[in-house]
């Protein structure tokens, strides 16, 4: 076993959760960041546990054939691409494996259906929407460091440091939203100096600026800006949408957020709209839905339709049936089933979701669907079925921490024909599949590469009442 700071020559065998490389000495495992599997490096040992150690890259002894060059000059410090040096094929090998494997050990599903991983069109420049964040410890670079250059230390906006609440690494390119997505940053830091509008302090709970939140229709060209401030100064949001303006014509609205809270989240308790009417179109198929700044979408457009294509490939839609929509959000699944059977009944806890999935349906002409308040439970008590019906399939489509148990007992006990989950996260649809595989057949999983250059992975899984 290695000591922490020993130097040791390691093969990278395989990436693990989340990203993590994998390579092992005399049986012990050891993970590295930023390695790719194939490679053979020389690694220092920065933190030893009883089963495991973590390491980083000192030297690539030996390139593997799966690496790439990042395009990112900040690779290796921001941790939002951590596989922009993977090769992209292998990119969608490591994502089919870990659902794979997460099926095999979580859900104790022996050989499950998984198919390959759909790639995305785009590999850069995917995303629908970035959120940035403002703070007063800027993160140094090596080679500014190295520099020796006078470097303003008190103003940043950017992505936080991996590991790092209070240290904001300042960004002047991404590659993940755009051109005009970065150029909007960059505006934005400007005009903040040159103002003098102190950035968020998360120690002291002091400062104005806290959040940019850049949302664009990839489909529509609209543009929505949301700042999040610690309080409201009216003249200071005008002035900043008024030169937004300037430099982005096609600005569709411009949102102040106010967030007076310790909370870190990028939303406002009020919002105040200065451009437009508060939302942002985007176009999934034949289908425009309004997005506010709160709601919930897939940030990556192309996928998403790939993904409601998916969807209703397994539903099998036919006009006699009755579908449920549960964790229904906007609309976006439920609605795009909507004109091919009898009824769509969605259900979600989020009011504002709600209202946008009713608006939704009007503006584009569906009138058989009935979007509900309320937890994802209470569409499967028998009250709501006596009155609404029982659904010949349920759609899924949880958050991260997947599928409340509550849930899983009534989806049981309701035994509907067929149940589609959408997942974001594999471990939890794992987790969630052992249970329902007591009623159900899992006929088919289908991950889609919603983020590339990310461990991240989106799946849909197809289960066919026994």
């Amino acid at each position: 076993m290695s000591a922490k700071g020993e130097v040791v020559e390691l093969e990278i065998e395989s990436a693990a959760f989340e990203g993590k490389m994998v390579a092992r000495l005399d049986g012990y495992v050891i993970f590295v960041p930023f390695a790719v599997p194939g490679d053979r490096v020389r690694a220092r040992i920065v933190r030893r546990r009883k089963k495991y150690a973590e390491a980083v890259v000192e030297e690539v002894l030996s390139p593997s054939p799966c690496r790439a060059d990042p395009r990112c000059r900040y690779f290796g410090v921001c941790g939002g691409c951590r596989l922009q040096n993977v090769d992209y094929r292998k990119q969608l090998e490591i994502k089919h494996r870990q659902v794979v494997d997460l099926l095999e050990r979580v859900g104790g599903l022996p050989d499950p259906p998984v198919a390959e991983t759909i790639p995305s069109p785009e590999q850069y420049y995917y995303r629908n929407k970035m959120e940035f964040t403002f703070g007063r410890q800027r993160w140094l670079l090596a080679e500014e460091i190295a520099g020796g250059q006078p470097l303003r230390k008190d103003f940043a906006l950017g992505l936080h440091v991996p590991g790092r609440f209070d240290k904001v690494l300042d960004l002047e390119e991404c590659h993940l939203q755009g051109e005009e997505s970065v150029r909007l940053v960059n505006l934005v830091r400007q005009i903040a100096l040159e103002e003098g509008w102190a950035p968020y302090d998360t120690l002291e709970h002091t400062g104005f600026l806290r959040n940019l939140v850049i949302r664009c229709g990839k489909q529509t060209g609209d543009w929505m800006v949301v700042v999040i401030t610690r309080e409201r100064i009216a003249e200071a949001m005008e002035l900043l949408a008024r030169k937004i303006r300037e430099v982005l014509p096609t600005l569709t609205t411009f949102v102040n957020g106010v967030n007076p809270h310790r909370s870190p989240v990028a939303q406002g308790e009020e919002e105040f709209v200065h451009v437009g009417d508060g939302t942002l179109r985007e176009r999934l198929g034949d289908l425009i839905f309004r997005i506010t700044p709160s709601a919930f979408f897939q940030p990556n457009t192309l996928q998403a339709e790939r993904l409601i294509e998916l969807v209703q490939h397994f539903v099998e839609p036919a006009k006699h049936m009755l579908v449920f929509d549960l964790y229904s959000g906007i609309g976006c699944i439920g609605l795009s089933l909507a004109r091919r059977v009898r009824r769509v009944v969605g259900m979600e806890s989020q009011a504002e979701a709600v209202r946008l999935a009713v608006l939704n349906a009007r503006e584009n002409g569906i009138d058989n669907a009935l979007f509900c308040q309320g937890d994802a439970v209470e569409a499967l008590k028998p009250g709501f079925l006596r009155t609404h019906g029982k659904p010949d399939v349920i759609i899924l489509d949880p958050p991260r921490a997947g599928l409340h148990p509550d849930v899983v007992e009534a989806l049981l006990r309701v035994k509907s024909k067929r149940l589609v989950y959408t997942s974001c996260n594999p471990a939890t649809l794992a987790r969630d599949l052992r249970r329902l595989v007591q009623n159900y057949e899992l006929t088919a999983v289908q991950p889609v590469d919603m983020f590339p250059q990310t461990f991240h992975i989106e799946c849909v899984a197809a289960l066919q009442l026994r």
